[in-house]
């Protein structure tokens, strides 16, 4: 099996641009970084899967030219997997976006709290250690 340079070369792009707009905080671009994503997976698929061949039916070819037919499914369920996410990400920001009037993804309280409380806790492990060094002196 040969490596196809340009086909690496847009999966490359495929996967990083992807990755990138997950990382941002709009839901909008989320869902965008998710769809490039899934074409990056299904584009895989079929790069890996090798070359095209003859359908998989007993009698209709020898076997070694029959094509693959796990990486075809293995898109498809990509496909459904994808399409499963962008509905329910589509419907994430259309609330954030009825409620808020924005898609802007915020931090969460609970976890403004507890980095508080972990800051807090830190802080104080610090000065009891400065008092026993100290009083070692």
């Amino acid at each position: 099996m040969t490596i196809n340079l340009t086909m690496t070369v847009v999966l490359a792009v495929l996967y990083s641009v992807g990755f990138y707009l997950i990382m941002q905080r709009s839901l909008m671009r989320i869902l965008i970084g998710i769809v490039i994503l899934g074409h990056g997976a299904n584009l895989m698929l079929q790069t890996v899967g090798g070359p095209p061949g003859y359908p998989v039916m007993i009698g209709t070819a020898p076997p070694e030219q029959m094509a693959d037919p796990l990486p075809q499914a293995l898109a498809l369920t990509a496909i459904v997997i994808t399409f499963a996410l962008t509905t329910f990400l589509l419907a994430l920001a259309y609330r954030s976006w009825m409620l808020l009037g924005h898609d802007e993804v915020q931090d969460d309280i609970e976890d403004r709290r507890i980095m508080r409380l972990e800051r807090r806790l830190a802080e104080s492990e610090e000065s009891e250690e400065e008092l026993e060094t100290e009083a070692t002196r």
